[in-house]
């Protein structure tokens, strides 16, 4: 039985595997009309990674807000050259294009990931332009371990690929980040 707070999380539109697709060629797209725009800049494309038929609800609207706070938070100082807030049933997205080294900005998205209660449940990507080539850079070129699944703490990539885990499985794992860190702000 699903408990209340995972109801809540995947209360939302259900979206198609079409949906999905057009939805992640939309934000390559705005990559790159962001990155062509401003050659020197590098870009920040945030979203939730939320697996399954079901990527925004209220609750995960809540959840992505605060960590788009901790990110401003953490990036206090820096003004950035285009700020954007997409709400969309195939997934919330939030870009900041920023006058930063990829190196920094990563690092400090890292950080996130890493210490954020929620970070698990985002993805921060860090993309630029050398030439004509937009590219992003990885953890491992930090020299920071790839990111670990939520449910067997193997390579995340690795059991996403595998489909090691099911929709289900994933979204208890979900549920319990967020009750955990509920319970901890309702202390």
């Amino acid at each position: 039985m699903l408990s209340k707070t995972s109801k809540d999380l995947f209360d939302g539109p259900e979206i198609t595997l079409e949906e999905m697709l057009e939805s992640r060629e939309e934000r390559a797209a705005m990559q790159k009309e962001l990155l062509h725009a401003d050659t020197q800049s590098t870009l920040l494309c945030a979203t939730m990674n939320i697996p399954g038929s079901v990527k925004t609800s209220m609750k995960l609207e809540e959840i992505f807000k605060t960590i788009t706070e901790a990110i401003e938070q953490e990036l206090t100082g820096i003004s950035p050259n285009a700020n954007l807030y997409w709400e969309k049933n195939t997934g919330l997205e939030y870009y900041l294009l920023l006058p930063m080294k990829p190196e920094e900005l990563k690092a400090k998205m890292v950080q996130i990931e890493e210490t954020h209660p929620y970070g698990r449940l985002v993805d921060l990507d860090v993309l630029w332009q050398e030439a004509e080539e937009i590219k992003s850079i990885s953890r491992e070129a930090l020299g920071v371990a790839p990111r670990r699944c939520f449910i067997c703490d193997k390579n995340a990539k690795e059991c996403g690929r595998a489909r090691t885990h099911s929709i289900s499985e994933m979204h208890q794992a979900i549920a319990q980040i967020v009750e955990k860190e509920e319970e901890l702000k309702n202390g």
